[in-house]
């Protein structure tokens, strides 16, 4: 089996990367104006890409539920429920049931996974650098439960994550879902956090998905890969069948603005 090119390089390789990255960025003066390229956080094209993060449960305190994260290889196909590309399909079943003889143990029921930190480089810890972006970006496939991102950034409290509802627009097909860094929000353990800080954008170390609604039963989110970006390509669009300002003209021939209906952003539960 072929190893993936993120999990075979060593420090001098993940250093050489960087470099490049940041000399790229020199060269061409991103610095100074608003990328236009996405920036990969995270792909799941290749098998070896599930062992890259860390699934978590209620069953590591003794919990019920139970969660996996398996690779589903890419289908030559145009049906929205299937995907052209490798991706992971994390999946499971949720118990609220509170383990025997545990009475320290008052909450069960959620299901979670995230990217493992970033090993460290010639230029420091391993972190990405978001802030020249609007928007994370992710291509998922949801069942339509009440899944959040969690992103964890370098801060001086390490149990603090800005967290945001995963919105789905159509459940059961693959589509694109853009959130706002700005928007997410500062918790810890699941309590929002106040007052609220803006994220560290300069510094991210994790991504991941987390389901916490309690709800009892089975669950299922596939996701294909994860970015930073300012606009979505052409691909995008075109994959999620998106409709944006420009591409359609009322009757007199003006640009008509479409804006996709969301529900306003929840909090997570306390």
């Amino acid at each position: 089996m072929r190893v993936t090119r993120v999990l075979a390089r060593g420090f001098w390789g993940r250093s050489i990367d960087e470099f490049q990255r940041l000399s790229k960025i020199a060269i061409t003066g991103e610095a100074t104006r608003v990328p236009t390229a996405p920036y990969i956080l995270k792909t799941f094209h290749e098998p070896d890409a599930v062992k890259s993060v860390k699934l978590m449960s209620d069953a590591d305190v003794g919990g019920f539920s139970h969660a996996a994260l398996d690779w589903i290889p890419p289908v030559a196909t145009s049906k929205p429920s299937q995907s052209t590309n490798g991706h992971v399909r994390f999946h499971g079943r949720i118990s609220i049931d509170l383990p025997p003889n545990r009475p320290q143990i008052q909450r069960t029921g959620y299901a979670a996974w995230r990217t493992f930190d970033r090993p460290r480089t010639l230029f420091g810890k391993g972190l990405w650098d978001i802030d020249p972006y609007v928007y994370l970006a992710m291509r998922i496939k949801s069942d339509g439960r009440k899944y959040f991102v969690n992103v964890q950034t370098d801060s001086i409290v390490p149990t603090d994550l800005h967290q945001h509802r995963l919105y789905a627009r159509n459940p059961g097909e693959w589509e694109t879902v853009l959130i706002k860094w700005n928007e997410f929000v500062r918790t810890n353990h699941g309590v929002v956090v106040e007052p609220q800080t803006e994220m560290l954008r300069q510094k991210v170390k994790t991504v991941g998905v987390g389901l916490i609604d309690r709800v009892p039963g089975d669950f299922e989110l596939c996701v294909e890969r994860i970015w930073a970006t300012n606009s979505l390509s052409e691909q995008d669009r075109k994959e999620d069948n998106r409709l944006e300002e420009g591409q359609l003209k009322s009757k007199h021939g003006d640009k008509v603005k479409i804006r996709w209906k969301e529900d306003q952003a929840e909090r997570p539960p306390t």
